[in-house]
């Protein structure tokens, strides 16, 4: 099957070493794709509930596929997450074409994108971490749980059903923590003059444009493998949410953006890219 030549993909929060973790789809979506670039943006592995009980084989082939990946060109960049924070002592590594960072800053097509795991806005995990991994072991319990109602639903010819996100969506506190969270990203980065900040953390997928009184950014959210199945994509100068349920293997083209571009922009697009080959894209120092 051919792959999708695509500029940049960003992955966050997998959750590998946790029953929830979503590694056969991620296996199928890694291999539809030949990125450039692939960021890893941050809660890739999961340490803070690693058992060495539980560590299935499809796990460790998307580790295997990933470090394939780098050897074979493209540019792998771990952003450090907080369930992963242990990683953080070897930020600035490099091997080959794998980066371990805390941050990443791009410049892509003229315009400054900023990538970052979000931790470093949720308070619960700044102010009090035990209570966050207390929560993060009661979230596996229900994503486990969850498993064993799928597989009845399943059973009955019924589609799954999602009690985690029932749960958070019905929550109080969640839309104003999400709101939160999006807005003090949103600020900083155009205190900063990015035009794009993409995050990870609260597995919330979001592409939105949002405009203050000191300016506007895109932010963008990858979402995560163990409830939506989500990543980023960037190409032709456009960024897109990829949606496993939906999208699949379908290609970059599905974006109803692209499919108003002219033919003639189109090509413009891609010939700009190829000139500026050299110059683009590279990461920039702070």
């Amino acid at each position: 099957m051919k792959k999708r030549k695509i500029d940049i993909a960003v992955v966050s929060d997998v959750h590998l070493g946790t029953y929830g973790c979503h590694a056969d789809e991620l296996i199928v979506y890694l291999n539809s794709i030949e990125p450039k670039r692939l960021i890893l943006n941050g809660d890739i592995i999961d340490i803070w509930q690693f058992n060495k009980h539980y560590f299935p084989a499809s796990h460790m082939k998307v580790l295997l596929k990933l470090i394939g990946m780098a050897s074979k060109g493209t540019e792998v960049y771990y952003i450090t997450g907080n369930h992963d924070e242990t990683l953080r002592k070897f930020s600035g590594t490099s091997m080959g074409n794998l980066h371990i960072v805390d941050k990443l800053v791009l410049n892509l097509d003229g315009k400054k994108a900023w990538f970052f795991h979000g931790d470093v806005f949720d308070a619960s995990i700044q102010n009090a971490k035990w209570f966050a991994r207390l929560g993060s072991y009661g979230y596996s319990f229900l994503i486990r749980f969850n498993k064993a109602v799928n597989w009845g639903l399943i059973k009955m010819g019924k589609e799954r059903y999602s009690l985690s996100k029932k749960i958070k969506n019905s929550t109080a506190g969640t839309p104003k923590f999400v709101s939160d969270f999006e807005k003090s990203a949103i600020d900083v980065a155009i205190d900063n003059e990015y035009d794009y900040v993409i995050c990870g953390h609260i597995h919330q997928p979001k592409k939105e444009i949002r405009t203050t009184k000191k300016g506007s950014c895109t932010y963008l959210n990858s979402g995560d493998w163990v409830e939506n199945l989500t990543a980023l994509e960037y190409s032709f100068k456009r960024w897109k949410i990829y949606r496993y349920s939906h999208d699949k293997l379908s290609p970059f083209f599905a974006d109803e953006e692209l499919k108003d571009m002219d033919m003639q922009e189109l090509l413009s697009s891609i010939m700009t890219g190829k000139k500026q080959g050299e110059m683009e894209g590279e990461p920039l120092s702070e």
